[in-house]
């Protein structure tokens, strides 16, 4: 059948009351609107039934192009494939494709990070996010989440290797598995592409905090610590630590409001622990005193530890280990963390039970009701064996001085 219009005929159609068609031919025709648009529109029969597909509008799509579209729709036809049917599926792949643009690495981790870090520490949730913009971002962050596998993964990781940060290295790979994980438990992919990255990784050499553990050492240390003389709240710190073994951030920012002299209790709320969950640190006679020493120094501000430049800010890390190398312990012989390392390794060895002594250096109980029963039960026994082992380390500095005082003889 021979195509009916021409661009001339199309241009001068004018608007009616009502809409009209103008027919080209082979169920192909252009339908003016009383507002003076024009579509392009194809009638078919498919499946025993008549149905319409619009082809764009004039004089977006011309004559020509709209002829083509027809073909095309045709073509389709002859093939038993419903033109109408197949632009539904292109249609909802176009739709897929852009939600998985905007399903980019960088978007579900930074979705993903959201979630999970009102359960992590301020300090520990900035560091999660810090890492991945420096290390991730940069190259996997713009693309499409669904689109990433593991080698695409491991090419950026492996650049950290290969500057020899091994331990870094692994700590990406984690990150890149738990982003992948929720993606995959939320729907957004399929399968976890990051998932056992580490394995293919060197291995990290296993991270040790310098401890000292031999008793007549410890002595030393503890006289060498009553004798530090530098800042006044640095020595304190250093005093009360090796009796409580918290670590280093839940001590120095201890505000005195935690701190109950009357019953010798201190409570660490949850939003200040690394694992989130309140801690009762039970404090031996000899801590007592100390706070009670330092509350004549520091008592009027709202921190137990304030630092020298400011009284709303606390000691910092630093200050401490500064201290300790003031004193000739390096970074090979005794580190701040390391007086965790230290009791732990003592009390174990002096019998006393894994589960008190690891419920009194918070790490975590997997079994939240174990957990709680740990929390409330053991805490007699707690308190009982942070007593005994104040005593000790008193005992180990009454022998350290009598060595001193021998040796000088």
């Amino acid at each position: 059948m021979p195509f009916k219009l021409t661009d001339t005929a199309i241009r001068n159609a004018k608007p009616r009351q009502k809409r009209y068609k103008l027919a080209d031919g082979e169920g192909l025709y252009i339908e003016v609107a009383p507002t003076g648009g024009k579509w392009w529109r194809i009638k078919y029969r498919f499946g025993g039934k008549e149905k319409r597909l619009s082809l764009g509008v004039y004089p977006a799509v011309g004559l020509k192009e709209a002829r083509s579209r027809a073909g095309e729709i045709k073509d389709l036809l002859r093939r038993g494939i419903d033109p109408g049917e197949e632009r539904k599926a292109a249609k909802a792949e176009a739709a897929a494709v852009e939600i998985a643009r905007g399903q980019t690495f960088e978007a579900v981790a930074r979705e993903w990070h959201k979630k999970k870090s009102s359960g992590w520490t301020p300090r520990y949730a900035v560091q999660v996010i810090q890492r991945l913009e420096a290390s991730i971002f940069p190259e996997l962050g713009p693309r499409p989440i669904a689109e990433l596998g593991a080698p695409d993964f491991l090419a950026v990781i492996q650049k950290t290797e290969a500057r020899g940060r091994l331990e870094m290295a692994h700590r990406l790979a984690q990150l890149c598995g738990q982003v992948t994980r929720y993606a995959r438990l939320a729907g957004i992919v399929q399968a976890d592409a990051a998932s056992g990255l580490t394995e293919a990784l060197a291995p990290a050499p296993v991270r040790h905090h310098a401890a000292i553990t031999n008793p007549k050492e410890i002595g030393a240390l503890l006289r060498a610590i009553d004798d530090y003389p530098g800042e006044v709240v640095t020595r304190y710190a250093l005093k009360i630590l090796p009796y409580v073994f918290v670590r280093s951030g839940e001590l120095r920012g201890a505000p005195w409001a935690e701190i109950d002299l009357e019953t010798a209790t201190w409570l660490i709320p949850a939003e200040r622990m690394k694992k989130r969950r309140p801690h009762v640190v039970p404090l031996a006679p000899q801590v007592v005193r100390l706070f009670h020493e330092l509350r004549e120094i520091t008592g009027n501000g709202p921190l137990v530890f304030p630092s020298t430049f400011s009284a709303t800010r606390c000691l910092t890390d630093m200050g401490l280990l500064n201290a300790l190398r003031r004193m000739g312990y390096d970074k090979e012989t005794m580190s701040i963390h390391g007086f965790r390392g230290l009791a732990s390794t003592l009390l174990n060895e002096q019998g006393y039970r894994p589960d008190v002594i690891e419920a009194q250096l918070a790490h975590g109980e997997k079994n939240a009701v174990r957990a709680a029963y740990n929390h409330a039960d053991y805490l007699p026994e707690r308190r009982a064996m942070m007593e005994a082992w104040a005593d000790y380390l008193d005992g180990l500095r009454e022998s350290a001085g009598h060595s001193a005082v021998g040796g000088q003889l």
